[in-house]
């Protein structure tokens, strides 16, 4: 069974910093027919169950604990009886959100994440958030980025936790290095690839956010 990735977008809101704004996030499910994992479980956890259907869901990845992509992950563990999965220094961020509930595995560097003939490796790539990670996998040709690179530039590190010249050093050190045929899947808008976005890397410096 081939595996393939599916892309479903959902609506909520983003808040942090005594904020909230309205936001659309993508959700990649990735497997075959049998079984599959969630990266980023947002929003809407009946929706991602319906597109997920009867196929086993061994595993919900969490990019970084944002509330944006990590609100419906609870809900949707509760359904499935998937665990979830979030690097440990973004806890902070994740009792914001859910101070009840832990995560139940931790997410390492250089860890991979098997299923349906995926193999996900972990890169912790901090910046936005603290534990964000990427998950890159050389076989399907495709690094799932979470919001730590977008198509035009890096993820956003005005607000707690995040910090500008470490988002720079990750995306230099750990995503640019990739081949550049590489797809970008973001954690929302439109994918690129890291080809695209490579010879930019100056001038986002030189923008300094």
């Amino acid at each position: 069974m081939t595996v393939r990735i599916e892309h479903l977008v959902t609506s909520g809101t983003f808040s942090l910093d005594g904020g909230t704004w309205d936001v659309e996030n993508n959700v990649w499910i990735v497997g075959d027919d049998h079984e599959v994992v969630v990266i980023d479980a947002a929003h809407d956890a009946d929706a991602i169950a319906e597109a997920v259907g009867d196929r086993r869901l061994t595993a919900i990845i969490c990019t970084h604990a944002h509330n944006d992509h990590i609100d419906a992950a609870p809900a949707l563990a509760e359904r499935t009886g998937a665990p979830i999965w979030l690097h440990p220094d973004d806890m902070p961020l994740w009792k914001q959100t859910h101070p009840d509930r832990q995560p139940d595995h931790w997410l390492a560097d250089g860890q991979v994440i098997e299923t349906a003939g995926a193999d996900l490796t972990v890169l912790h790539t901090p910046g936005h958030a603290p534990g964000a990670v990427c998950l890159y996998d050389p076989g399907l040709g495709t690094v799932f980025t979470g919001d730590t690179l977008f198509a035009g530039g890096p993820g956003a590190t005005g607000r707690s936790y995040s910090d500008f010249p470490t988002i720079i050093d990750s995306i230099r050190d750990r995503l640019l290095i990739l081949p550049p045929d590489t797809v970008v899947r973001t954690g929302h808008g439109d994918s690129t690839t890291i080809g695209a976005e490579a010879p930019n890397l100056q001038e986002w410096i030189a923008r300094g956010h």
